[in-house]
């Protein structure tokens, strides 16, 4: 063979013989305008352990949408596509296709638009001089708009005399993962305070946790700053809530919580009794408690919030907020229908 025969053929095998770079491509396609959108940022993320996410590449989209990042993904990674001031995440599993993506964005606006609070609950639990309080806001934006307003926030709430101010609020995106949010006090002298948080097309929640003193009997008193079509209070198995503008609405078969329809925006009840114990299940490990991560069902996960931290609580009112909106949707005209058609905890 010549030398030039054998330069072509160790060539080819040396390019036969290379890693391929593989690509990640796609279209960014604004569902607002049903276009492709030009001007996106997509960026791709490694997801480590310990790491957190881990920017690898980022590259903007075309005038006609389209994005190429010229990277070899392997193991979990995130791609976030930022446009109009709202970020927007798609996952990307270990073997799933990396080309021919499609990544939905929308236009955003500082107006609610369609965006409303569907329902909201508010989780009392009162015990050892303190009362623990969670609440849950289930956003539902049925428009082509999001809503993203980081100048005065897209949730207002209420905290109470005793909480000093101090809250943990966690967002959670439709099909997203529960995310730490900026808060900021709207007004001091009415304890009125805001979340920094878009409110996508589809739906979304807020939870927030806060405690404070608290004697058994004694007046408790809040407010719902928001609009809500259903506003419900909830308490624990062995407490009893009295109260005026109050809907009885039962109890949750699985949790024995009682739930409460509030009609109005505001509430002043007194609660008295102690939450029920959590059963001993003789057949599970006592050490594993409600830090097992097997997903155990509401029943199982509700008693042992009783005795648990607040973190658990916030976890286990999540589950909870899904659990009656599941429930309550589904109950017969002698259910909660038969309670009104026109006001918060009503249909």
């Amino acid at each position: 063979m010549s030398p030039r025969g054998v330069g072509l053929l160790a060539c080819a095998f040396f390019l036969f013989c290379s890693p391929v770079l593989a690509a990640i491509t796609g279209e960014v396609r604004n569902q607002t305008t049903g276009k492709p959108q030009a001007g996106a940022t997509v960026a791709l993320y490694k997801l480590g352990t310990q790491t957190g996410l881990e920017l690898i590449d980022q590259a903007k989209s075309d005038a006609q949408g389209q994005f190429t990042i010229n990277q070899e993904v392997r193991g979990p990674h995130l791609i976030r596509t930022a446009f109009d001031g709202v970020t927007y995440n798609h996952m990307l599993p270990p073997g799933q296709p990396t080309t021919g993506l499609s990544l939905e964005v929308y236009n955003s606006s500082k107006q609610p638009g369609a965006a409303k609070v569907g329902k909201h609950m508010i989780l009392l639990q009162p015990g050892g001089g303190q009362m623990t309080v969670n609440e849950t806001y289930l956003f539902t934006n049925s428009g082509k708009t999001a809503w993203n307003d980081p100048g005065n926030g897209t949730l207002r709430f209420f905290l109470p005399e005793g909480t000093g101010g101090k809250v943990q609020v966690n967002a959670t995106a439709p099909g997203g993962m529960p995310l730490g949010t900026p808060v900021t006090r709207v007004s001091r002298n009415e304890n009125i305070f805001a979340a920094d948080f878009a409110v996508k097309p589809g739906e979304t929640r807020f939870d927030l946790a806060y405690s404070l003193p608290y004697t058994e009997g004694a007046p408790y008193a809040g407010r719902v700053i928001t609009k809500d079509e259903n506003t419900y209070l909830i308490v624990p198995d062995g407490i009893t809530l009295t109260g005026e503008n109050l809907n009885d609405l039962g109890t949750v078969p699985s949790s024995k919580a009682h739930v409460f329809g509030l009609s109005g925006n505001t509430y002043n009840v007194k609660l008295t009794g102690q939450a029920a114990a959590a059963p001993v299940d003789s057949g599970s490990d006592a050490s594993a408690g409600a830090d097992s991560d097997a997903g155990p069902k509401i029943e199982q996960i509700m008693p042992r919030v009783y005795g648990q931290a607040k973190l658990i609580v916030a976890l286990a009112l999540g589950i909870l907020a899904l659990g009656f909106a599941l429930l309550y949707r589904a109950q017969s005209p002698e259910g909660m229908a038969a309670k009104g058609s026109d006001g918060r905890g009503r249909r």
